[in-house]
């Protein structure tokens, strides 16, 4: 099969996000077909991983291509560096010395750890096994970190991203207008969806609206949401199990949402990530202004101690990428709400997070983003 050919078959079968080669790496990758779909775990001082090689692995019959065994270390030597915390880097050198044939079919564990870190290089080793503690490979290699931005610290937006609220904010919104006389629609709502409350109901009953006026029905369109949303909230895909990898990997992580503190409180709650899982938590009312400012995210983003081009946003609004660019920061936007096209100007856009790794995000950073 020719390459054009080969290539168009493999982006047939992507999922239609993974745009901008997310998910697609070969050792790690969620998206990639043909990829060997590693996931590591860490105990502090090693990465490690099972993998049973099929027959669509192999070199000579039944045994296990040695260019694949290459690159499992190399896979294992990387995430032991992700997991150290160091997330711009490259290997520069990789030496594998082969111990004994690998046999299809047979699992093989993987592991990795670092060696010596100076100041501008990494030292890593790996090893891979089979079961009974047979010595199959052995690798060491030599990273170089790169780049003067680097991933220190995620800030998530809520609504939409981590929750799926929208249904009780509509049906709050339109309750709550509904009462005094204005029509709220379903297009009003995903317009709109992501940006503060008063920046919502001035532009429902205008904005000469008496502040006491634009607090009380805001006041009443929470209370009212909270009553909706009791016992009903549901994470969105992925989320939970990213925010729990990047603790794993040390990298920080910010909840910055519109949102009142009650709301907050409730959603995190219910979800059972109300404590342990966000270093830092930025609500509405304590910035002047909301989305699209980058007030909050640069709140976030100063309180957690790092410099704005080292944070990634993860949003789903318009309002929301919009900030996040304004803020310096990159930007990964998932289409739970809005459409792909509607969110063109992050630097990555997804279907659901289940297809992102915290290596992906760290990605953005090398690969020419819109912020970079």
């Amino acid at each position: 099969m020719s390459a054009g050919k080969d290539e168009q078959k493999v982006g047939q079968q992507l999922p239609r996000s993974a745009n901008k080669s997310a998910g697609l790496c070969i050792g790690c990758g969620r998206n990639n077909p043909y990829g060997l779909k590693l996931s590591f775990q860490w105990d502090g001082r090693t990465a490690r991983t099972e993998f049973t090689p099929s027959r669509f692995y192999q070199g000579w019959p039944d045994i296990v291509h040695g260019g694949i065994l290459a690159t499992m270390l190399d896979e294992a030597m990387g995430h032991a560096t992700l997991f150290s915390g160091f997330f711009d880097f490259l290997t520069a050198a990789i030496q594998v010395n082969f111990k004994r044939p690998a046999p299809i079919g047979e699992p093989l564990i993987i592991t990795a750890s670092l060696v010596r870190k100076k100041e501008r290089s990494i030292r890593v080793k790996g090893k891979i096994r089979l079961r009974d503690g047979t010595l199959v490979a052995e690798g060491t290699a030599t990273q170089v970190l790169v780049g003067a931005s680097k991933l220190e610290a995620v800030i998530w937006d809520m609504d939409g991203v981590i929750a799926d609220t929208g249904p009780y904010h509509l049906a709050a919104w339109q309750e709550v207008f509904g009462k005094r006389g204005y029509h709220y629609s379903a297009e009003d709502f995903r317009r709109n969806f992501g940006k503060r409350n008063d920046t919502i109901i001035r532009s429902v009953i205008g904005d000469d609206a008496p502040p006491r006026e634009v607090e009380a029905i805001a006041a009443e369109k929470e209370a009212v949401f909270r009553e909706k949303a009791a016992r009903k909230v549901r994470p969105l895909p992925g989320a939970i199990e990213l925010i729990k990898s990047l603790k794993e990997y040390g990298v920080k992580v910010a909840l910055a949402s519109s949102a009142p503190v009650e709301n907050i409180e409730l959603v995190t709650r219910e979800l059972g990530i109300k404590d342990g899982y966000f270093d830092v938590v930025v609500w509405g009312r304590e910035v002047s202004e909301g989305k699209p400012s980058p007030q909050g995210f640069l709140l976030a983003a100063r309180r957690l101690g790092v410099e704005p081009e080292n944070c990634v946003v993860i949003e789903d609004s318009v309002a929301g990428v919009t900030a996040a660019r304004r803020a310096g920061m990159r930007c990964l936007a998932v289409t739970n709400t809005r459409s792909r096209e509607s969110l063109a100007e992050a630097d990555l856009v997804v279907d659901t997070l289940e297809e992102i790794t915290v290596a992906d995000l760290a990605g953005l950073f090398n690969s020419g983003g819109k912020n970079s």
